[in-house]
């Protein structure tokens, strides 16, 4: 008896290691930015601290701003994204996250937070899985995040903010084949009365950030840089408008 459960033992042991080889693999295999990112910002713009990515505004006007990668994107994809928000003065950090999945990495933006402590308001967000993760974050730190933006991307149940006035950005495509249209609209009741919808036309999920297609997704029919141009627009325009 005893050795028949040693060896079922064994054998969960295996199964469970195995399987986390198998994922950790996976988590690996990532989309990585595309050479069309660097026709879009120099590689030496591209600063990396910590365990993030920043940009540093030449006039810091006391924002930042922290944005979670997608499921297994490489943070540097959004570096054109960052780089704008940055020429407009605010700080932004791209974190890398345990197994490239925010989710298990939720509590990121604290680690930010703590690196510069002479921001006085900031904003999380992020794109996909990211933008989950983000939620995550500013739901259980309503006294430190001022803002909250999605970028393709939306709340899980967990996370309502239906009841509050936090002011929230979603910025979604319209030929998103990931997050998709019905998804942002059956979960827009959790979003805050603070809320903000923009649908990019033409839009698809790969292009919020730069590093090429993505399975599952549709085609996009608008080039990734006027995208990417109107996601900050957009974004910028919120956070003015906001007063932050």
């Amino acid at each position: 008896m005893k050795k028949k459960i040693s060896y079922l033992l064994a054998s969960i042991v295996t199964l469970l290691v195995l399987g986390f080889l198998g994922f950790f693999i996976w988590s690996q295999q990532t989309y990585e930015p595309s050479e069309k990112l660097y026709t879009l910002v120099d590689k030496k713009d591209i600063k990396h601290k910590e365990d993030w990515i920043i940009f540093n505004p030449k006039q810091n006007n006391q924002v930042g701003i922290v944005l979670y990668p997608g499921a297994k994107v490489e943070p540097e994809a959004y570096s054109y994204y960052g780089k704008q928000l940055a020429e407009e003065g605010y700080l932004v950090a791209i974190p890398n996250v345990n197994f490239n999945f925010a989710l298990f990495d939720s509590n990121k933006a604290q680690e930010v937070m703590d690196s510069y402590s002479s921001v006085n308001k900031w904003i999380v967000g992020g794109h996909s899985l990211g933008g989950v993760a983000a939620s995550k974050f500013a739901h259980s730190h309503p006294k430190e995040v001022v803002g909250l933006f999605f970028l393709g991307s939306y709340p899980d149940e967990a996370s309502n903010f239906s009841n509050t006035n936090l002011p929230i950005l979603s910025i979604y495509g319209e030929k998103d084949g990931l997050s998709t249209k019905d998804k942002i609209q059956d979960t827009q009741q959790l979003l805050s009365k603070n809320a903000t919808m923009h649908e990019i036309k033409g839009g698809n999920h790969a292009q919020f950030g730069v590093y090429g297609p993505q399975k599952g997704d549709m085609k996009a029919s608008i080039p990734v840089k006027k995208q990417q141009d109107e996601m900050a627009q957009t974004t910028l325009t919120w956070i003015k408008e906001n007063k932050y």
